[in-house]
């Protein structure tokens, strides 16, 4: 004979297991790293069939990697800096999602340090920068208006009203200042555009300063019954609590509710273009 739960015992359940699941996913993610990098170790240290040759060639590519233009962004930290929120637009089919942490190859996140890097505008590490971006996407999803924020390179010089921020640009000037767009532009991949920039202030987060965001999903109609998708997403306009619907972030989150000002479906045959 078996027992029913009831409906509070299998939410328990469910919760429970769901904290199992999350525990387990980080320790394969923590192993996927470690092997990464007994990979690399690896790759560094397999010694040549020439060993003199080899460690020869190590040297090389040791004196290759110094030479890489924005390898080492410490040597930057002379230079003058701004706080910058970066407006991006990109099309994800080829992307592994925006943010980096997923250990794939290619995201957009890694893509646009690659260009920091390579134009010198980054100034330390990505921890230094303060960087912070507005979301993330997933694997194949395109934006139109995501922003970012970090420390960049600035052309500025430093006013004495800067009350004490060593090297930080406060000003809200314009003129004079790097062409961040152009700049970055010009050594991006396509699929990736900067579409403007303007003076943050340091306080400001891409994220939690956020006041609303708007998402457009494109999918093909077939067989789907429109007005009933229609009477279901109206139930979510107005105010809720969506913490079922993300993942736990109690260090940073502390209010779920949100609230959806507008939920409407349309037919379309508009073809979406990137702007190059």
């Amino acid at each position: 004979m078996t027992t029913q739960l009831s409906d509070t015992e299998l939410i328990a359940t469910l919760q429970a297991r769901a904290k199992e699941l999350e525990a387990e996913n980080a320790k394969l993610l923590s192993q996927l790293a470690d092997c990464r990098c007994h990979e690399m170790e690896k790759k560094l240290h397999i010694p040549d069939e020439k060993g003199r040759e080899s460690k020869k060639g190590n040297r090389k590519s040791e004196e290759k990697i110094e030479k890489m233009p924005g390898y080492n962004t410490r040597f930057m930290s002379h230079h003058s800096k701004r706080y910058v929120a970066l407006k991006v637009t990109y099309f994800g089919k080829r992307f592994y999602g925006f943010a980096s942490e997923a250990q794939m190859e290619p995201t957009v996140e890694s893509e646009l340090f690659k260009a920091f890097e390579k134009t010198r505008l980054l100034v330390g590490d990505k921890k230094e920068s303060q960087y912070s971006r507005c979301g993330r996407t997933d694997k194949g999803v395109s934006s139109v208006g995501q922003v970012i924020a970090l420390f960049l390179r600035s052309n500025l010089k430093i006013s004495a009203t800067n009350n004490g921020n060593s090297g930080v640009v406060l000003d809200e000037q314009h003129e004079g200042e790097i062409d961040y767009v152009g700049v970055l532009n010009r050594v991006l991949p396509n699929d990736i555009r900067i579409m403007g920039w303007c003076p943050a202030p340091v306080d400001f987060h891409a994220r939690f300063s956020c006041l609303s965001r708007e998402y457009k999903y494109f999918f093909w109609k077939e067989n789907l019954n429109i007005p009933a998708i229609e009477v279901a997403g109206n139930k979510l306009v107005g105010e809720h609590d969506f913490r079922n619907f993300c993942k736990m972030d109690a260090a940073n989150v502390h209010n779920y509710r949100r609230c959806i000002t507008l939920f409407e479906i349309s037919s379309t045959d508009v073809r979406l273009r990137l702007v190059q």
